[in-house]
């Protein structure tokens, strides 16, 4: 090898270095971090059948008898407060399922009246979703459009909270940018919980992650 080739060969591997740790770099800096560590819930509370399974999904498995969207204590609930964030999340039901995404809860044992909720269910390729169908923010907005996947896929929320505007990504499309002050939910708290409902029927999160803004 001679010796301008073995200058360009060390540039090229510096070159693939810096580009790897700048990569690694901008993963770790994007200021998003897990809201589980893969293996427990800690940092959450619940009464309900919450597991983790293998690759750090978290489950839902309703136990023989439940029922209901009333059992407050069973959803699955930050043990501290978020304010300003991005929550980014991937969800999956099956068919007939039905969960919710609650923000800003103010009381965990009252989270549809002290909270609001961008909704999970099976309404694939209905016409024209409303505010209690998938993607939408309950008794305040319908999506701009149905993005849900057909049952037993997994779909992505992407939910930016910021003062009073809300808006909601949903498998890469936004269906929300909503003015809390201006809709039917504006008396909610600026501050709360998180939590994940429990309606007694299956449901699957992963890659669950929060930056907190400013």
């Amino acid at each position: 090898m001679t010796r301008c080739t073995m200058m360009v060969a060390v540039m090229w591997s510096l070159l693939a270095t810096a580009g790897s740790q700048a990569a690694e770099s901008g993963a770790a800096d994007d200021g998003f971090v897990p809201l589980f560590d893969g293996k427990t819930l800690n940092g959450w509370q619940t009464t309900g059948n919450w597991i983790v399974e293998e690759g750090g999904v978290v489950a839902l498995r309703p136990r023989p008898g439940e029922s209901g969207w009333q059992r407050y204590d069973a959803y699955l609930t930050t043990t501290r407060k978020y304010k300003d964030f991005v929550l980014d999340l991937e969800f999956k039901i099956d068919k007939g399922g039905n969960s919710g995404v609650f923000l800003r809860v103010g009381d965990r044992m009252s989270q549809v009246a002290t909270g609001f909720e961008i909704q999970i269910l099976d309404t694939h390729g209905l016409a024209k979703p409303g505010n209690h169908d998938c993607g939408g923010v309950i008794s305040a907005a319908a999506p701009s459009k149905n993005m849900a996947k057909p049952a037993g896929h997994w779909n992505r929320y992407v939910i930016t909270l910021q003062g009073k505007r809300l808006k909601v990504e949903m498998n890469g499309e936004q269906i929300h940018d909503l003015e809390l002050d201006k809709s039917a939910i504006k008396d909610r708290p600026d501050e709360g919980f998180l939590g994940f409902q429990d309606e007694a029927k299956p449901v699957w999160y992963r890659n669950v992650r929060i930056k907190e803004l400013k």
